[in-house]
């Protein structure tokens, strides 16, 4: 409770009152944000979308200019892209888009490293340098029948100089952890905090032991993203409150210190959680109480260092 206390008296003029909308959030204090998980998408194009499903708030056309309409506001300028669907050629659809817009900086695909095919997809994928790696579930990555294709299909992303993006449960950081260290020269960035949950229930054991483990390997990131989608409440209305999610934030800074934590706002899918204006004014406050340097490296410097994107 005290870390709390002391957190809100010192990041109050940073965050908390441009989170009750007292002022806009242009005023960074970073030279520049690079929103690393973002999600786009067009369920009007002939083949429709694998995801998300039809009926739901999500299921509308997500495309760059509706994410800048969002995020552009608050001094966000380019973004690292994240392919949710499983289709092969949606990795496509995703590098067609960055090659018309320069605020992509890279895409992050979604390819099976189980798959026959697996070897194939690489090689022509890794041709386009906007091409940064892939995203599995660390679930399926856990599975007895893949481990030996996974071990192999991640040698060859590492040799390809791509990178392991890693989603799932509380169990994900240990699973990150595992692969890190059999795949030394791959880097592994740990998507959504690694998903311990709502900040306010007891975390996971296994979440905490996993965030040791490989946070010990420096060929290891976290996003700190999804939050607010860990609240369990009503949707869109997670705290804004910085200080409801420091048992999260407390921990990976401990963990990763300033150098591996990444910015991610999850959108659209944060909109479950809260709005984008919540969503990044939360990290805002905690980073930028930190200091210039911490804040700095985490809206967009070590994004750099792990995705090796190139400046458009």
């Amino acid at each position: 409770m005290n870390s709390r206390r002391e957190f809100l008296k010192t990041s109050a003029a940073v965050g908390v009152a441009s989170l009750a909308g007292a002022a806009p959030l242009h005023a960074a204090k970073t030279a520049r944000i690079i929103d690393c998980h973002t999600h786009f998408y067009d369920p009007t194009r002939p083949e429709g979308v694998p995801w998300p499903a039809k009926g739901t708030p999500l299921y509308r056309r997500v495309l760059p200019d509706d994410w800048m309409a969002v995020a552009g506001p608050h001094g966000v300028t380019d973004t690292v892209v994240v392919e949710a669907s499983p289709w092969v050629e949606d990795n496509q659809f995703l590098l067609d888009l960055a090659a018309k817009d320069k605020r992509l900086l890279g895409i992050i695909g979604n390819l099976d490293p189980a798959a026959p095919d697996f070897a194939t997809h690489v090689k022509r994928f890794a041709a386009n340098p906007l091409y940064r790696g892939i995203r599995i579930a660390s679930a399926k990555a856990a599975l007895p029948e893949n481990v030996g294709a996974y071990a192999a299909g991640l040698k060859q992303l590492a040799g390809a100089g791509l990178v392991l993006d890693i989603n799932g449960g509380p169990a994900t950081p240990g699973a990150a952890a595992t692969l890190a260290k059999a795949q030394p020269d791959l880097t592994v960035i740990i998507n959504h905090c690694g998903n311990p949950g709502d900040a306010a229930k007891p975390l996971p054991e296994e979440w905490k032991t996993g965030i040791t483990a490989a946070a010990a390997l420096p060929n290891v990131f976290c996003k700190v993203s999804a939050l607010v989608e860990g609240v369990r409440g009503e949707l869109g209305k997670a705290p804004a409150d910085p200080g409801y999610y420091l048992p999260i934030l407390d921990t990976l800074w401990e963990a990763f210190g300033p150098d591996r934590l990444i910015y991610g706002s999850n959108w659209p899918v944060s909109d479950r959680g809260a709005p984008y204006a919540t969503v990044i004014g939360i990290v805002k406050a905690y980073f930028e109480g930190k200091g210039e340097a911490a804040a700095e490296a985490y809206f967009w410097k070590n994004s750099q260092v792990a995705y090796r994107w190139r400046e458009r």
